[in-house]
Protein backbone atom coordinates (compact mmCIF):
# COMPACT_ATOMS: atom_id res chain seq x y z
CA UNK A 1 0.00 0.00 0.00
CA UNK A 2 1.19 3.54 -0.79
CA UNK A 3 0.22 6.52 1.34
CA UNK A 4 1.13 10.21 1.07
CA UNK A 5 1.67 13.21 3.26
CA UNK A 6 3.20 16.59 2.49
CA UNK A 7 5.91 18.82 3.91
CA UNK A 8 8.20 21.59 2.65
CA UNK A 9 11.84 22.10 1.68
CA UNK A 10 13.32 25.55 2.16
CA UNK A 11 14.96 27.53 -0.62
CA UNK A 12 15.71 30.93 0.85
CA UNK A 13 12.51 32.34 2.33
CA UNK A 14 10.48 30.17 -0.03
CA UNK A 15 9.06 26.88 1.25
CA UNK A 16 8.60 24.45 -1.66
CA UNK A 17 6.02 21.71 -1.37
CA UNK A 18 7.42 18.16 -0.98
CA UNK A 19 5.31 15.02 -1.34
CA UNK A 20 6.24 12.26 1.11
CA UNK A 21 5.33 8.87 -0.40
CA UNK A 22 5.39 5.72 1.74
CA UNK A 23 5.22 2.26 0.19
CA UNK A 24 4.95 -0.93 2.27
CA UNK A 25 5.73 -3.88 0.00
CA UNK A 26 6.59 -7.58 0.38
CA UNK A 27 10.27 -8.39 0.79
CA UNK A 28 13.01 -8.53 3.35
CA UNK A 29 12.33 -6.14 6.28
CA UNK A 30 13.96 -2.78 5.53
CA UNK A 31 13.34 0.93 6.06
CA UNK A 32 14.89 3.26 3.48
CA UNK A 33 14.51 6.95 2.64
CA UNK A 34 15.19 8.14 -0.93
CA UNK A 35 14.78 11.44 -2.74
CA UNK A 36 18.09 13.27 -2.13
CA UNK A 37 17.95 13.36 1.70
CA UNK A 38 20.79 14.76 3.77
CA UNK A 39 22.18 13.06 6.88
CA UNK A 40 19.52 14.51 9.21
CA UNK A 41 16.71 13.27 6.94
CA UNK A 42 18.26 9.82 6.55
CA UNK A 43 18.48 9.48 10.31
CA UNK A 44 14.74 10.17 10.57
CA UNK A 45 14.01 6.45 10.12
CA UNK A 46 15.70 5.66 13.44
CA UNK A 47 13.82 8.40 15.27
CA UNK A 48 10.53 7.29 13.73
CA UNK A 49 11.23 3.66 14.60
CA UNK A 50 11.96 4.56 18.25
CA UNK A 51 8.90 6.85 18.50
CA UNK A 52 6.66 4.07 17.15
CA UNK A 53 8.13 1.64 19.68
CA UNK A 54 7.37 4.07 22.53
CA UNK A 55 3.74 4.06 21.36
CA UNK A 56 3.69 0.24 21.14
CA UNK A 57 3.26 0.38 17.37
CA UNK A 58 5.08 -2.46 15.62
CA UNK A 59 6.39 -1.83 12.15
CA UNK A 60 5.39 -4.53 9.67
CA UNK A 61 8.03 -7.09 8.70
CA UNK A 62 8.04 -5.81 5.14
CA UNK A 63 10.03 -3.47 2.95
CA UNK A 64 9.22 0.18 3.81
CA UNK A 65 10.32 2.81 1.29
CA UNK A 66 9.95 6.56 1.80
CA UNK A 67 10.29 8.72 -1.31
CA UNK A 68 10.60 12.51 -1.05
CA UNK A 69 9.32 14.06 -4.28
CA UNK A 70 10.54 15.94 -6.29
CA UNK A 71 13.56 13.66 -6.04
CA UNK A 72 16.04 16.19 -7.50
CA UNK A 73 15.35 18.81 -4.79
CA UNK A 74 17.81 18.60 -1.86
CA UNK A 75 16.05 17.76 1.43
CA UNK A 76 17.73 19.12 4.56
CA UNK A 77 16.73 19.35 8.21
CA UNK A 78 15.08 17.34 10.96
CA UNK A 79 11.58 18.68 10.21
CA UNK A 80 10.98 15.72 7.85
CA UNK A 81 10.50 13.38 10.85
CA UNK A 82 6.81 14.15 11.36
CA UNK A 83 5.66 13.91 7.70
CA UNK A 84 7.54 10.61 7.32
CA UNK A 85 5.84 9.27 10.45
CA UNK A 86 2.48 10.55 9.21
CA UNK A 87 2.81 8.83 5.82
CA UNK A 88 3.89 5.59 7.51
CA UNK A 89 0.96 5.71 9.93
CA UNK A 90 -1.38 6.10 6.97
CA UNK A 91 0.33 3.29 5.03
CA UNK A 92 -0.15 0.77 7.85
CA UNK A 93 -3.76 1.85 8.41
CA UNK A 94 -3.50 3.53 11.82
CA UNK A 95 -4.77 6.92 10.56
CA UNK A 96 -7.00 7.61 7.53
CA UNK A 97 -4.94 8.04 4.38
CA UNK A 98 -7.11 10.91 3.12
CA UNK A 99 -6.46 12.88 6.31
CA UNK A 100 -2.71 12.57 5.87
CA UNK A 101 -2.96 13.75 2.27
CA UNK A 102 -4.77 16.94 3.35
CA UNK A 103 -1.93 17.92 5.68
CA UNK A 104 1.40 19.68 5.38
CA UNK A 105 3.48 18.58 8.34
CA UNK A 106 6.85 19.48 9.81
CA UNK A 107 8.43 18.62 13.12
CA UNK A 108 11.29 16.75 14.75
CA UNK A 109 10.58 13.57 16.71
CA UNK A 110 12.31 12.65 19.93
CA UNK A 111 12.81 8.97 20.74
CA UNK A 112 9.81 8.94 23.10
CA UNK A 113 7.44 10.49 20.55
CA UNK A 114 7.64 14.10 21.70
CA UNK A 115 7.48 16.73 18.93
CA UNK A 116 10.33 19.22 19.08
CA UNK A 117 10.07 22.76 17.60
CA UNK A 118 11.78 23.41 14.28
CA UNK A 119 12.82 26.47 12.29
CA UNK A 120 10.76 27.64 9.32
CA UNK A 121 7.21 27.23 10.63
CA UNK A 122 6.17 30.64 9.29
CA UNK A 123 7.22 30.08 5.64
CA UNK A 124 5.64 26.61 5.86
CA UNK A 125 2.34 28.18 6.95
CA UNK A 126 2.45 30.53 3.95
CA UNK A 127 2.84 27.53 1.63
CA UNK A 128 0.03 25.68 3.43
CA UNK A 129 -2.26 28.67 2.87
CA UNK A 130 -1.35 28.79 -0.83
CA UNK A 131 -1.98 25.05 -1.23
CA UNK A 132 -5.23 25.10 0.77
CA UNK A 133 -3.99 22.49 3.25
CA UNK A 134 -3.82 22.26 7.02
CA UNK A 135 -0.43 22.72 8.69
CA UNK A 136 0.55 20.23 11.40
CA UNK A 137 3.55 21.24 13.49
CA UNK A 138 4.96 20.91 17.03
CA UNK A 139 2.97 22.69 19.72
CA UNK A 140 5.76 25.19 20.42
CA UNK A 141 5.94 26.15 16.72
CA UNK A 142 2.18 26.65 16.45
CA UNK A 143 1.97 30.25 17.75
CA UNK A 144 4.55 31.31 15.18
CA UNK A 145 2.82 29.63 12.21
CA UNK A 146 -0.62 30.85 13.31
CA UNK A 147 0.31 34.41 12.31
CA UNK A 148 -0.67 33.38 8.78
CA UNK A 149 -4.44 33.87 9.04
CA UNK A 150 -5.25 32.02 5.82
CA UNK A 151 -3.81 28.72 7.10
CA UNK A 152 -5.33 26.38 9.70
CA UNK A 153 -2.52 25.48 12.07
CA UNK A 154 -2.62 22.49 14.45
CA UNK A 155 0.12 22.25 17.07
CA UNK A 156 0.66 18.84 18.71
CA UNK A 157 2.93 18.02 21.64
CA UNK A 158 3.39 14.31 20.88
CA UNK A 159 2.92 11.83 18.08
CA UNK A 160 0.24 10.17 20.21
CA UNK A 161 -1.81 13.38 20.09
CA UNK A 162 -1.46 13.40 16.30
CA UNK A 163 -2.87 9.87 16.07
CA UNK A 164 -5.72 10.71 18.43
CA UNK A 165 -6.56 13.82 16.42
CA UNK A 166 -6.70 12.03 13.05
CA UNK A 167 -8.68 9.09 14.44
CA UNK A 168 -11.22 11.38 16.12
CA UNK A 169 -10.39 10.33 19.69
CA UNK A 170 -9.32 13.80 20.83
CA UNK A 171 -9.38 16.88 18.67
CA UNK A 172 -6.51 19.35 18.86
CA UNK A 173 -7.64 22.97 18.91
CA UNK A 174 -6.10 25.27 16.27
CA UNK A 175 -3.10 27.26 17.43
CA UNK A 176 -3.41 30.95 18.23
CA UNK A 177 -0.84 33.57 17.18
CA UNK A 178 1.84 34.38 19.70
CA UNK A 179 2.08 37.73 21.41
CA UNK A 180 3.23 40.64 19.24
CA UNK A 181 6.36 41.90 20.96
CA UNK A 182 6.82 45.64 21.42
CA UNK A 183 9.86 47.72 20.55
CA UNK A 184 13.12 48.07 22.37
CA UNK A 185 13.13 50.11 25.55
CA UNK A 186 15.59 51.64 27.94
CA UNK A 187 17.78 53.56 25.45
CA UNK A 188 16.73 57.16 24.89
CA UNK A 189 18.30 60.01 22.95
CA UNK A 190 17.92 62.06 26.10
CA UNK A 191 20.90 60.12 27.47
CA UNK A 192 23.23 61.69 24.88
CA UNK A 193 24.85 64.92 26.16
CA UNK A 194 25.76 67.40 23.45
CA UNK A 195 26.20 66.12 19.86
CA UNK A 196 23.19 68.08 18.58
CA UNK A 197 24.32 67.86 14.98
CA UNK A 198 24.73 64.09 15.28
CA UNK A 199 21.22 63.80 16.71
CA UNK A 200 19.88 65.80 13.78
CA UNK A 201 21.66 63.51 11.33
CA UNK A 202 20.25 60.48 13.13
CA UNK A 203 16.73 61.90 12.80
CA UNK A 204 17.19 62.50 9.06
CA UNK A 205 18.59 58.99 8.56
CA UNK A 206 15.65 57.43 10.43
CA UNK A 207 13.05 59.46 8.54
CA UNK A 208 14.25 58.52 5.05
CA UNK A 209 16.14 55.23 5.67
CA UNK A 210 19.43 56.84 4.70
CA UNK A 211 22.82 55.21 5.23
CA UNK A 212 25.13 57.12 7.58
CA UNK A 213 28.85 57.08 8.40
CA UNK A 214 30.02 58.45 11.76
CA UNK A 215 33.71 59.37 12.09
CA UNK A 216 35.09 60.52 15.42
CA UNK A 217 37.62 59.82 18.17
CA UNK A 218 37.06 57.13 20.80
CA UNK A 219 34.50 58.11 23.42
CA UNK A 220 32.72 60.67 21.24
CA UNK A 221 29.46 58.70 21.43
CA UNK A 222 29.24 57.05 18.00
CA UNK A 223 28.12 53.66 19.30
CA UNK A 224 25.84 55.32 21.86
CA UNK A 225 24.08 57.28 19.12
CA UNK A 226 23.68 54.22 16.90
CA UNK A 227 22.28 52.15 19.77
CA UNK A 228 19.51 54.72 20.23
CA UNK A 229 18.45 54.71 16.59
CA UNK A 230 15.82 51.96 17.13
CA UNK A 231 14.10 54.17 19.73
CA UNK A 232 13.16 56.74 17.07
CA UNK A 233 12.19 54.33 14.29
CA UNK A 234 8.48 53.57 13.76
CA UNK A 235 7.33 49.99 14.40
CA UNK A 236 7.16 47.53 11.54
CA UNK A 237 3.95 47.52 9.54
CA UNK A 238 2.12 44.16 9.44
CA UNK A 239 3.50 43.43 5.96
CA UNK A 240 7.05 44.36 7.01
CA UNK A 241 6.77 42.31 10.20
CA UNK A 242 5.79 39.24 8.17
CA UNK A 243 8.66 39.77 5.70
CA UNK A 244 11.21 40.13 8.47
CA UNK A 245 9.83 37.27 10.54
CA UNK A 246 10.01 34.89 7.56
CA UNK A 247 13.80 35.34 7.53
CA UNK A 248 14.11 35.11 11.31
CA UNK A 249 11.96 31.97 11.31
CA UNK A 250 14.43 30.22 8.97
CA UNK A 251 17.18 30.92 11.51
CA UNK A 252 15.10 29.91 14.55
CA UNK A 253 15.17 33.44 16.00
CA UNK A 254 11.47 33.76 16.83
CA UNK A 255 10.90 33.33 20.57
CA UNK A 256 7.71 31.66 21.81
CA UNK A 257 5.92 32.38 18.54
CA UNK A 258 5.93 36.12 19.16
CA UNK A 259 6.45 38.24 16.07
CA UNK A 260 8.28 41.44 16.95
CA UNK A 261 7.04 44.78 15.66
CA UNK A 262 10.40 46.38 16.54
CA UNK A 263 12.76 46.94 13.65
CA UNK A 264 15.79 44.61 13.68
CA UNK A 265 19.06 46.03 14.96
CA UNK A 266 22.02 43.86 14.03
CA UNK A 267 25.57 44.70 15.12
CA UNK A 268 28.04 42.00 13.99
CA UNK A 269 31.62 42.07 15.27
CA UNK A 270 34.32 43.22 12.88
CA UNK A 271 35.77 39.68 12.80
CA UNK A 272 32.60 38.37 11.09
CA UNK A 273 33.18 36.37 7.93
CA UNK A 274 31.75 37.05 4.50
CA UNK A 275 29.24 34.21 4.88
CA UNK A 276 28.11 35.64 8.24
CA UNK A 277 27.50 39.09 6.74
CA UNK A 278 26.14 38.30 3.26
CA UNK A 279 24.85 34.77 3.87
CA UNK A 280 26.07 31.37 2.81
CA UNK A 281 27.41 28.21 4.37
CA UNK A 282 26.45 24.70 3.40
CA UNK A 283 22.74 25.46 3.50
CA UNK A 284 23.00 28.99 2.03
CA UNK A 285 21.56 30.53 5.18
CA UNK A 286 20.73 34.27 5.39
CA UNK A 287 23.43 36.58 6.71
CA UNK A 288 23.38 39.71 8.85
CA UNK A 289 22.31 41.96 5.98
CA UNK A 290 19.17 39.85 5.50
CA UNK A 291 18.50 39.51 9.22
CA UNK A 292 18.56 43.34 9.28
CA UNK A 293 15.89 43.55 6.54
CA UNK A 294 13.54 46.49 7.28
CA UNK A 295 15.82 47.48 10.14
CA UNK A 296 19.34 48.64 10.95
CA UNK A 297 22.76 47.10 10.32
CA UNK A 298 25.36 48.75 12.56
CA UNK A 299 29.01 48.16 11.70
CA UNK A 300 31.23 49.52 14.45
CA UNK A 301 34.94 49.98 13.68
CA UNK A 302 34.18 49.85 9.95
CA UNK A 303 37.81 49.90 8.70
CA UNK A 304 38.58 46.84 10.83
CA UNK A 305 36.21 44.66 8.76
CA UNK A 306 37.87 42.64 6.02
CA UNK A 307 37.98 44.36 2.65
CA UNK A 308 36.15 41.52 0.82
CA UNK A 309 33.46 41.56 3.52
CA UNK A 310 32.85 45.29 3.07
CA UNK A 311 32.72 44.99 -0.71
CA UNK A 312 29.90 42.46 -0.48
CA UNK A 313 27.70 45.27 0.88
CA UNK A 314 27.86 47.36 -2.28
CA UNK A 315 25.32 45.49 -4.40
CA UNK A 316 22.73 44.87 -1.62
CA UNK A 317 22.86 48.57 -0.67
CA UNK A 318 21.70 49.45 -4.17
CA UNK A 319 19.30 46.62 -5.01
CA UNK A 320 17.81 45.74 -1.60
CA UNK A 321 18.43 42.02 -2.08
CA UNK A 322 21.33 39.59 -2.12
CA UNK A 323 21.89 36.44 -4.16
CA UNK A 324 23.71 33.72 -2.24
CA UNK A 325 25.26 31.49 -4.91
CA UNK A 326 26.72 28.13 -3.96
CA UNK A 327 27.51 24.99 -5.93
CA UNK A 328 24.27 23.34 -4.81
CA UNK A 329 22.06 26.38 -4.26
CA UNK A 330 21.22 29.81 -5.66
CA UNK A 331 19.09 31.59 -3.09
CA UNK A 332 17.85 35.19 -3.09
CA UNK A 333 17.17 36.96 0.21
CA UNK A 334 15.69 40.44 0.76
CA UNK A 335 18.13 42.87 2.36
CA UNK A 336 16.60 46.35 2.43
CA UNK A 337 18.33 47.71 5.51
CA UNK A 338 19.70 50.99 6.86
CA UNK A 339 23.49 50.90 7.17
CA UNK A 340 24.97 52.85 10.08
CA UNK A 341 28.76 52.66 10.32
CA UNK A 342 31.23 54.11 12.79
CA UNK A 343 34.97 54.60 12.45
CA UNK A 344 37.86 56.30 14.19
CA UNK A 345 39.66 58.98 12.14
CA UNK A 346 42.91 56.99 12.32
CA UNK A 347 44.33 53.87 13.89
CA UNK A 348 45.04 55.52 17.25
CA UNK A 349 41.82 57.52 17.06
CA UNK A 350 43.18 60.95 17.97
CA UNK A 351 44.07 62.44 14.61
CA UNK A 352 42.39 65.80 15.35
CA UNK A 353 43.90 66.11 18.85
CA UNK A 354 47.18 68.00 18.60
CA UNK A 355 48.25 66.81 22.03
CA UNK A 356 47.64 63.13 21.35
CA UNK A 357 47.97 62.58 17.59
CA UNK A 358 50.76 60.30 16.43
CA UNK A 359 53.80 61.51 14.51
CA UNK A 360 52.44 60.08 11.27
CA UNK A 361 49.52 62.51 11.05
CA UNK A 362 47.85 63.13 8.63
CA UNK A 363 49.10 60.09 6.71
CA UNK A 364 47.88 57.72 9.43
CA UNK A 365 44.31 58.91 8.90
CA UNK A 366 44.51 58.54 5.13
CA UNK A 367 45.94 55.03 5.46
CA UNK A 368 43.36 53.94 8.02
CA UNK A 369 40.24 55.26 6.29
CA UNK A 370 41.73 54.15 2.98
CA UNK A 371 40.73 50.62 3.96
CA UNK A 372 37.20 51.66 3.01
CA UNK A 373 36.85 51.75 -0.76
CA UNK A 374 35.62 54.85 -2.56
CA UNK A 375 32.59 53.10 -4.11
CA UNK A 376 31.43 51.99 -0.65
CA UNK A 377 31.95 55.47 0.83
CA UNK A 378 29.93 56.90 -2.05
CA UNK A 379 26.94 54.82 -0.96
CA UNK A 380 26.61 56.61 2.38
CA UNK A 381 24.00 59.38 2.23
CA UNK A 382 25.24 61.13 5.37
CA UNK A 383 28.89 61.61 6.34
CA UNK A 384 29.23 63.02 9.83
CA UNK A 385 32.25 64.14 11.83
CA UNK A 386 31.51 63.46 15.51
CA UNK A 387 33.62 65.74 17.72
CA UNK A 388 34.81 64.66 21.17
CA UNK A 389 32.49 65.46 24.07
CA UNK A 390 33.79 68.00 26.55
CA UNK A 391 33.78 66.77 30.14
CA UNK A 392 31.83 69.86 31.19
CA UNK A 393 28.98 68.79 28.85
CA UNK A 394 28.50 65.66 30.93
CA UNK A 395 27.41 67.82 33.88
CA UNK A 396 24.58 69.38 31.88
CA UNK A 397 21.00 68.36 32.71
CA UNK A 398 19.29 65.87 30.36
CA UNK A 399 17.92 67.29 27.13
CA UNK A 400 14.29 68.32 27.14
CA UNK A 401 13.71 66.42 23.88
CA UNK A 402 14.07 62.66 23.96
CA UNK A 403 13.40 59.76 21.65
CA UNK A 404 9.61 60.02 21.97
CA UNK A 405 9.50 63.54 20.51
CA UNK A 406 11.94 62.73 17.69
CA UNK A 407 10.07 59.50 16.92
CA UNK A 408 6.86 61.50 16.40
CA UNK A 409 8.49 63.66 13.71
CA UNK A 410 10.04 60.60 12.09
CA UNK A 411 6.66 58.83 12.05
CA UNK A 412 4.98 61.83 10.40
CA UNK A 413 7.71 62.01 7.75
CA UNK A 414 7.43 58.29 7.02
CA UNK A 415 3.65 58.52 6.73
CA UNK A 416 4.14 61.30 4.18
CA UNK A 417 6.44 59.04 2.19
CA UNK A 418 4.01 56.14 2.40
CA UNK A 419 1.30 58.31 0.84
CA UNK A 420 3.74 59.66 -1.76
CA UNK A 421 4.80 56.21 -2.97
CA UNK A 422 1.45 54.48 -2.66
CA UNK A 423 1.18 54.06 -6.42
CA UNK A 424 4.79 52.91 -6.86
CA UNK A 425 5.33 49.25 -5.96
CA UNK A 426 8.68 48.59 -4.31
CA UNK A 427 9.11 52.18 -3.09
CA UNK A 428 8.59 52.89 0.60
CA UNK A 429 11.02 55.60 1.72
CA UNK A 430 12.87 58.43 0.01
CA UNK A 431 16.03 56.33 -0.07
CA UNK A 432 14.28 54.00 -2.55
CA UNK A 433 13.39 56.74 -5.07
CA UNK A 434 15.29 56.89 -8.33
CA UNK A 435 14.93 57.97 -11.95
CA UNK A 436 11.92 60.07 -12.91
CA UNK A 437 10.30 59.48 -9.51
CA UNK A 438 13.23 61.16 -7.77
CA UNK A 439 13.18 64.03 -10.25
CA UNK A 440 9.49 64.56 -9.61
CA UNK A 441 9.66 64.59 -5.81
CA UNK A 442 12.97 66.47 -5.33
CA UNK A 443 13.37 68.69 -8.39
CA UNK A 444 15.62 71.65 -7.42
CA UNK A 445 14.68 75.18 -8.47
CA UNK A 446 17.13 77.42 -10.34
CA UNK A 447 18.78 78.74 -7.18
CA UNK A 448 19.14 75.27 -5.67
CA UNK A 449 20.42 73.82 -8.93
CA UNK A 450 23.15 76.45 -9.08
CA UNK A 451 24.19 75.53 -5.51
CA UNK A 452 24.34 71.83 -6.37
CA UNK A 453 26.31 72.40 -9.57
CA UNK A 454 28.89 74.56 -7.78
CA UNK A 455 29.22 71.95 -5.03
CA UNK A 456 29.56 69.15 -7.58
CA UNK A 457 32.30 71.06 -9.41
CA UNK A 458 34.12 72.02 -6.21
CA UNK A 459 34.02 68.63 -4.48
CA UNK A 460 33.79 66.26 -7.43
CA UNK A 461 30.40 64.74 -6.65
CA UNK A 462 29.55 61.55 -8.53
CA UNK A 463 26.17 61.03 -10.14
CA UNK A 464 25.31 58.69 -7.27
CA UNK A 465 26.32 61.33 -4.73
CA UNK A 466 24.20 63.95 -6.50
CA UNK A 467 21.11 61.76 -6.38
CA UNK A 468 21.70 60.90 -2.73
CA UNK A 469 21.75 64.61 -1.92
CA UNK A 470 18.37 64.95 -3.64
CA UNK A 471 16.96 62.13 -1.52
CA UNK A 472 18.30 63.55 1.75
CA UNK A 473 16.98 67.03 0.89
CA UNK A 474 13.55 65.54 0.21
CA UNK A 475 13.63 63.88 3.65
CA UNK A 476 14.65 67.14 5.33
CA UNK A 477 11.69 68.85 3.67
CA UNK A 478 9.39 66.06 4.85
CA UNK A 479 10.58 66.55 8.44
CA UNK A 480 9.72 70.25 8.03
CA UNK A 481 6.29 69.26 6.60
CA UNK A 482 6.96 71.21 3.38
CA UNK A 483 5.78 70.13 -0.05
CA UNK A 484 8.60 71.76 -2.02
CA UNK A 485 12.30 71.17 -1.48
CA UNK A 486 13.90 74.56 -0.81
CA UNK A 487 17.48 75.76 -1.15
CA UNK A 488 18.06 75.51 2.60
CA UNK A 489 17.12 71.83 2.48
CA UNK A 490 19.70 71.17 -0.23
CA UNK A 491 22.27 73.19 1.72
CA UNK A 492 21.75 71.07 4.84
CA UNK A 493 21.90 67.88 2.78
CA UNK A 494 25.21 69.07 1.29
CA UNK A 495 26.61 69.83 4.74
CA UNK A 496 26.13 66.18 5.71
CA UNK A 497 27.47 64.88 2.41
CA UNK A 498 30.65 67.01 2.54
CA UNK A 499 31.92 67.02 6.13
CA UNK A 500 35.14 68.75 5.10
CA UNK A 501 33.09 71.72 3.94
CA UNK A 502 31.81 72.49 7.42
Amino acid sequence: MTARSYTVAFQGVEARLVEVQCAVAPGLPAFSVVGLPDKAVSEARERVRAAFASMSIALPSRRITINLSPADLPKEGSHFDLPIALALLAAIGIIPAEKAEETIALGELSLDGQLMPVAGALPAAVTAAEEGRMLLCPELSGPEAAWVDAAQVIGAATLTEVVQHFTGQRRIEPSMPGEALSGLGGKDLRDVKGQEQAKRALEIAAAGRHHMLLIGPPGSGKSMLAARLPSILPPLSPAEALETSMIHSLCGLIDAGGISRARPFREPHHTASMAAIAGGGRRAQPGEISLAHNGVLFLDELPEFGRPVLETLRQPLESGEVMVARANAHVKYPSRFMLIAAANPCKCGYLADANRACSRAPLCGADYLGRISGPLLDRFDLHLDVPPVDVSDLELPPCAEGSAQVAQRVAVARETQTERFRGHPGLRQNADAEGTVLEDIAAPDAESRDLLLRAAERFGLSARGYHRILRVARTIADLACEDRVQRRHFAEALSFRLPSAR
